[in-house]
């Protein structure tokens, strides 16, 4: 029994996000390619929603002592040695192609830096 299931915008096995149904007879897991009958979204109404953060708030750059530059979008991430919420972040693949790029946060507040491998 798996752990995702209940939910029709999320693949049962592996928890991806699932596209929406389109002319095939399935709709297939992009991520682990689980295979989900058209027929089960049938009657079902799917939405979303985009919520876009300020203009003002979703950019910074900031200068430090080096006159090195922090530019990038500002998200919604808690810094875990000052406890601040806001963190930039750049992705970068530093394994092999066919393995996930890892992400790179910095703190806007005291630049603290984490890596994330996704």
């Amino acid at each position: 029994m798996s752990c995702f299931g209940g939910d029709p915008n999320f693949c049962p096995e592996c928890g991806n996000v699932l596209p929406l149904p389109g002319i095939q007879d399935v709709v297939r897991c992009p991520r682990c390619s689980f295979c989900i009958p058209v027929a089960e979204f049938s009657g079902l109404e799917i939405r979303s929603s985009v919520v876009f953060n300020p203009v003002e708030q979703s950019t910074v750059t900031l200068e430090d002592e080096d006159s090195s530059e922090l530019k990038g979008a500002v998200i919604d991430r808690r810094c875990s040695r000052c406890n601040k919420e806001g963190m930039v972040y750049h992705t970068r693949q530093m394994r092999s192609a066919d393995e996930g790029q890892t992400v790179f946060f910095t703190c806007i507040n005291c630049r603290y830096q984490e890596k994330e491998d996704s």
